[in-house]
């Protein structure tokens, strides 16, 4: 599983393992979790750079229907997984 790290605004750096990742729309998604292990958190993240970026920016998927919707697309690709 890979592990990414992040920063966050204001500097402070946080890893994710990511799970799985997706194209909706013309939308890149990556679904990450906390923990290599067990049962963790897992966030649904958009990616929101602009093309000729050299690093992605991401943030966390909140409104109901596209975290609805994309969350069925990664169960879909990922039998073991259950989300929400």
């Amino acid at each position: 599983m890979e592990k990414i790290v992040f920063t966050a605004q204001g500097e402070e750096t946080v890893e994710f393992y990511v799970l799985e990742q997706t194209r909706l729309g013309g939308i890149n998604y990556i679904l990450v979790t906390d923990s290599e292990d067990g049962d963790a958190e897992a966030l649904i993240l958009r990616d929101i750079s602009t093309d000729g970026e050299t690093e992605a920016i991401y943030e966390i998927v909140t409104e109901d229907e596209e975290l609805n919707a994309v969350a069925a697309v990664f169960e879909n690709m990922l039998d073991d997984v259950k989300l929400m």
